[in-house]
């Protein structure tokens, strides 16, 4: 009696695993049967060894996707890398369609989940919670230090009016705040809703906080440098829920010095993939800027958190997932904005 032929399951090989990782992808992959392969390294022209029969290799945001790499990938015959978040810049996207390899990417999965947290940064920022909680549970009530000012009428300056910053401007509008907005392309949808349009110069000099929601590229790098410092209001809030390197650090640090920054949250930086999802309490960090940037207390730093909430590792492992199917299946996706090579 002959036995029927299965089909070959297609192999997805995950590189950056955190626990949470898995807990979602397994808990979707029963729609689609995928074999799973977990590393919790990073990717990189080392790591890259560690692939073996594998269809697709699924990075995110701190994984090396050079060209060096894409041609080892390649090698072994690997179809499809897939972004399990929205951001690109580490990919170089040209070697990737010299080799034929497909890149695709999550878009859009939870941009409220972004947006709140930026509201959050700025809500602890000024109201300085954080601290408060500190006091009170050693018993000290005193309410000197905590001072904080009304949101209500201030200007706040949105970069980048994407799907995070859009939902940014929504927040932000029901706290009273004047909002402006910078990108390449003017959001007819945010001007109806009463958000005004203008010049990236016009964000620096009127901005009492100024959010960052735009992608990194080479004319997006270092855009909060010492030039565009200079001409900020004194004492300006900075929000960097984006990419680390959209802020020049050793200029932030000189300006937060001066008291030029009054305030800074960032949930990303320039150099986080050498620190952000590892637990180092009981390592000596080498990094003398992020000790620096830490030691202020004006400053708050959470480690890439923004992205992390339910809804949105759900919808990352869907549309991770739905991706792949699509371009296995017919080399090609239905969301355009999702294929990247």
């Amino acid at each position: 009696m002959k036995h029927p032929i299965l089909p070959i399951k297609s192999k997805v090989t995950f590189f950056s695993t955190q626990i949470y990782d898995k807990v979602f992808f397994e808990k979707y992959n029963t729609d689609f049967d995928y074999e799973l392969d977990f590393f919790d390294t990073q990717l990189n022209e080392q790591t890259v060894k560690l692939i073996s029969n594998t269809d697709v290799v699924c990075v995110f945001v701190n994984d090396v996707v050079n060209a060096s790499v894409i041609q080892q990938l390649a090698e072994r015959k690997v179809r499809i890398i897939a972004l399990r978040c929205a951001g690109f810049n580490n990919v170089d996207l040209e070697a990737a369609k010299k080799h034929n390899l497909k890149v695709c990417r999550v878009p859009a999965y939870s941009p409220e989940a972004v947006a709140e947290h930026a509201m959050a940064m700025i809500l602890t920022l000024n109201r300085k919670t954080h601290k408060a909680y500190n006091r009170v549970r050693e018993q000290n009530f005193s309410l000197n230090g905590l001072l904080g000012f009304d949101l209500h009428g201030k200007t706040v300056g949105i970069i980048g009016t994407g799907n995070i910053g859009k939902a940014f401007s929504k927040i932000i509008k029901g706290f009273g705040c004047k909002v402006l907005a910078f990108d390449i392309v003017t959001d007819s949808e945010m001007e109806k809703n009463g958000v005004t349009s203008v010049s990236l110069e016009t964000i620096f000099k009127e901005s009492d906080i100024i959010s960052l929601h735009c992608p990194l590229n080479e004319k997006t790098k270092h855009l909060i440098d010492k030039k565009s410092l200079s001409i900020m209001k004194d004492h300006v809030m900075i929000i960097n829920t984006s990419r680390g390197a959209l802020i020049q650090t050793s200029d932030v640090i000189k300006a937060l010095k001066k008291g030029k920054v009054g305030y800074l949250g960032i949930d990303v930086y320039e150099q986080e993939e050498k620190l952000f999802f590892r637990d180092l309490s009981e390592d000596i960090i080498q990094d003398d800027a992020i000790q620096r940037l830490m030691s202020f207390p004006n400053v708050l730093v959470t480690a890439h958190q923004a992205f992390f909430t339910n809804e949105a590792l759900t919808q990352i492992a869907l549309v991770t997932f739905n991706n792949i199917e699509s371009l296995l299946a017919q080399n090609d996706i239905d969301n355009k904005a999702a294929l990247l090579v």
